[in-house]
């Protein structure tokens, strides 16, 4: 192109036609997460949902996350049909720690080059997360921005709204001592602590994600893309009989539950009431890592934590089992001044 040539976008690396095949690629898939409450068609400027009419005094209640560093790892295999999906559950979890379930979740994708096969996939994990949650995907922004990103880097951020009667939210106003703490178990890192994650593996253990992890059946890639758990299908069935949840990410045990706690009780959980996975296991020895740290990055095999009174423990353990997730009971709500204490005796 001469100087004196006139410009388009394209040339400025905005593509709107490949943008356009983004949106054909993905219509079909938005709109099979639709549920009863969903307004409107795909490709409007607002997305719309009805407040269900059953509803007495509803309480909307939002939320706002990304996956973080996860990305590199599914940039670099390759592999991006889960990061979507983990996006969905981590903001599920977020919601429903205040007794809320999901309505609706919106996207946003952003790439320094749109690669209609990589926006596909991940839309499509945002979509299995919807349907998986029962939330319709009523909108988002895919945008092309050269110069921000640099390909093939993308940004990935979700947004959910919930809904939960007033007379039912969770909290640490409910919370009481001789509460039982209960602990449901995760799937893997879920979306926190990869930063800390990828440098053990790469610059200690010296293992490729192509690489077996030690003590797994799959590779790097299959143990860091484990899709982070919905806790909504084990806990929605028994969320009366809850007094109080954290969803266990950045910070750990001790950076969550205290999240729970009013000022004048503790959170005392035992270490040995539970086996730490293989997975954290071999990074704490790798990465030389002290136990304090590694139980403030990662959520060393607890995703969720729920307190309630022991005469309603056994329901809850139950309801976990019936979808087939592990519980544990991790200790007690004591006296104290709001502070999560972990006995440092286990594994």
């Amino acid at each position: 192109m001469t100087e004196n040539e006139g410009l388009d976008y394209a040339s400025s690396g905005v593509d709107i036609d490949r943008s356009d095949d983004v949106k054909r690629r993905i219509r079909s898939v938005v709109e099979s997460t639709f549920t009863a409450g969903a307004r409107g068609a795909f490709g409007g400027f607002g997305g719309m949902f009805r407040i269900p009419a059953e509803a007495q005094r509803p309480v909307l209640v939002a939320s706002a996350d990304g996956v973080g560093t996860k990305l590199r790892v599914a940039i670099e295999a390759d592999r991006h049909d889960t990061v979507g999906h983990d996006l969905v559950n981590h903001c599920v979890n977020d919601i429903l720690v205040q007794g809320a379930h999901p309505l609706f979740f919106l996207d946003y994708f952003a790439a320094g080059r749109l690669v209609p096969e990589v926006v596909e996939a991940v839309v499509r994990g945002i979509a299995a997360g919807c349907r998986e949650n029962g939330c319709s995907l009523v909108g988002g922004e895919t945008a092309e921005m050269p110069g921000i990103y640099t390909p093939p880097d993308y940004d990935l951020a979700g947004f959910i709204v919930g809904m939960v009667e007033e007379n039912a939210i969770l909290g640490a106003d409910r919370v009481e001592a001789g509460d039982v703490i209960l602990g449901l178990a995760s799937n893997g890192l879920h979306t926190n602590g990869y930063s800390l994650a990828r440098r053990i593996v790469s610059e200690r253990m010296g293992l490729a994600l192509t690489d077996q992890f030690p003590g797994e059946q799959g590779s790097t890639a299959d143990v860091f893309l484990q899709v982070h758990r919905s806790y909504l299908s084990a806990l929605k069935p028994v969320l009366a009989r809850i007094h109080g949840m954290a969803h266990i990410t950045g910070g750990g045990l001790p950076g969550n539950v205290n999240r729970v706690l009013p000022d004048t009780l503790d959170a005392q959980i035992d270490s040995a009431s539970w086996h730490v996975p293989n997975l954290f296991l071999q990074l704490e020895q790798a990465g030389g890592v002290d136990r304090a740290e590694m139980f403030r990055t990662f959520n060393m095999g607890i995703g969720m934590v729920v307190i309630t009174d022991a005469a309603s423990a056994p329901a809850i353990e139950a309801s976990a089992a019936s979808v087939h997730i592990a519980s544990y009971r991790l200790g007690q709500v004591v006296r104290g001044t709001g502070q999560v204490r972990i006995s440092e005796d286990g594994a």
